[in-house]
């Protein structure tokens, strides 16, 4: 259940961010600002949809999920497709969630 919520969490994240950044960077109309809160709010909700037995370790692997969505927003959105670097870059940080939110806890 975690990694759909992540996902979900991610996009929703970056669709709102986008939404800011269209208007202020690409002269967007600012209705795009209401869309771009909601989609916020709908992040903040999924991520407390997430079992973690601390807020701060569910934020902690979370950004790694939300590294590697933010590279597939760029290829599918922007239309930038990510170079090896961008991959690699993606590949540690989602190995770093992994180490996260997996790991055994005593």
């Amino acid at each position: 259940m975690t990694l759909p919520v992540f996902v979900f969490a991610a996009l929703a994240e970056i669709a709102g961010c986008f939404a800011f950044w269209h208007v202020v960077r690409s002269s967007g109309h600012p209705l795009w600002l209401a869309a771009g809160m909601m989609s916020l709010a709908a992040f903040a909700a999924a991520l407390t949809q997430v079992e973690a037995d601390a807020a701060g370790r569910a934020f902690a692997a979370y950004g790694g999920i939300y590294i590697v969505a933010s590279l597939g927003w760029m290829w599918a959105v922007e239309g930038m497709r990510p170079d090896r670097w961008d991959v690699a870059g993606g590949l540690i940080c989602l190995a770093g969630a992994c180490v996260i939110l997996f790991a055994p806890r005593g």
